[in-house]
């Protein structure tokens, strides 16, 4: 990879934050634009805007083509069997909500159980909380061991005829963890379960093929993945998706309005209702096509070795521990505690030196609780970062040990 040359491509990079070049770590939150995402939406708002589906006109048909051409480039990112089988959201977390909304709603009895893992992210755990109180469900959790890992050995014991449904995270937007998601879905499968994937921290940064751990459902967002905000994905098996009701009722979802009843649209749209983010669908697609033409593959090896060494540089420092597991083990998230200062007051000081950091608990409250933790400074990387911004994290830590520390 030449991160000079993809450096070059991010305009924010270039920006300096209290008279410091800017070293910007939190992609794990949201992603910088690179200039052919930017361009690709401006050029939609320029030169063809108009709404999607319904117009029978130049403008209309060529804005409808770019955002359904953004659909199929997506479906073969992802390796879906068809462009069915991919819905657009918001984000991530509507993707899940849709979930628990439709197919929780028509699948789930009272008894039923609803099994999760202690390293959820907040939307995660939240909409199945609400589903399992609605319905009189269960929500069960496969613990985690002190250093970051699933308890696997448990998983058959808690997978009884009971669990309907399996949550999971790919990779824990705290921990770095990269779970083994092929041997859980084999496993729920087995069990007679559904499986649900949260990838919203895997696919912007590691190859993901939908068909390889045959997971049922699988959420992620545009704007972790260089792509803009306001658009997420839903991939669903096409079965599951023609058997489930729709989430929103409106345009664009329906085939025909009676006075009393209406019948759906086909799928994908069946579940978007509404005028689309269709500048923000075609902006994810130009995403798609930028990750793509620098291969995942090498983004993926890229941060495995920016967190080895930011691990490296880090363990070094009296009073910093990183939590989670080894480099060689975890996406490229560094989350850790320092001195027993408090995060918020370090992310302050490393943004003083132009350092932008995550502080708090990362939507993963009952993971930090389960760690002893109320909050954790988190170091996130993506393809644009190098090891001389890491070098320049590790060394205000240093100042801002001997300044804070205690």
């Amino acid at each position: 990879m030449d991160t000079a040359r993809i450096r070059a491509d991010f305009p924010a990079l270039s920006c300096t934050v209290h008279s410091h070049p800017l070293v910007f770590l939190d992609s794990a939150a949201s992603s910088q634009k690179p200039l052919p995402v930017l361009e690709a939406m401006e050029r939609v708002y320029r030169e063809y805007y108009a709404n999607v589906h319904r117009g029978i006109y130049a403008f209309s048909e060529e804005a409808t083509l770019a955002y359904e051409n953004a659909r199929d480039r997506v479906a073969s990112f992802i390796n879906a069997r068809g462009r069915e089988e991919i819905v657009f959201t918001r984000n991530t977390t509507e993707a899940i909500n849709l979930v628990a909304y439709t197919w929780g709603r028509a699948n789930i009895r009272p008894g039923d159980r609803i099994l999760l893992t202690e390293m959820e992210h907040h939307s995660n755990i939240v909409p199945w909380q609400l589903l399992a109180q609605e319905k009189g469900a269960q929500l069960v959790y496969l613990p985690i061991t002190d250093d970051g890992f699933l308890r696997m050995d448990l998983l058959d014991s808690l997978l009884d005829g009971q669990v309907k449904l399996v949550a999971v995270t790919m990779m824990s937007n705290v921990l770095g963890t990269i779970n083994p998601v092929r041997e859980i879905v084999q496993k729920a499968h087995g069990a007679g379960a559904v499986v649900l994937v949260d990838a919203a921290q895997a696919v912007p940064h590691m190859p993901v093929d939908v068909q390889d751990p045959d997971c049922d459902f699988l959420a992620f967002s545009g704007h972790k993945m260089c792509g803009p905000t306001g658009i997420g994905v839903l991939y669903g098996k096409e079965a599951l998706l023609e058997a489930m009701p729709p989430f929103l009722g409106g345009g664009d979802m329906i085939r025909k309005v009676e006075w009393e009843s209406a019948t759906w649209n086909r799928l994908p749209w069946k579940f978007e209702a509404g005028t689309p983010a269709f500048v923000e669908g075609i902006g994810l697609g130009a995403a798609v096509d930028y990750l793509s033409g620098i291969g995942m593959e090498a983004i993926a090896a890229h941060e495995r070795g920016l967190t080895a060494y930011a691990m490296e540089r880090l363990s070094v420092l009296p009073g910093l521990s990183v939590i989670g597991p080894p480099a060689h083990q975890r996406g490229g998230v560094v989350a850790f505690t320092f001195r027993g200062i408090h995060p918020h007051d370090i992310a302050h000081m490393l943004d003083m030196e132009g350092i932008a950091v995550r502080a708090g608990h990362h939507c993963a409250q009952p993971l930090h609780r389960r760690l002893g933790l109320t909050a954790t400074v988190r170091a996130s990387f993506y393809l644009y970062n190098t090891a001389e911004e890491v070098d320049r994290l590790a060394q205000t830590l240093e100042r801002v040990g001997e300044t804070l520390g205690r």
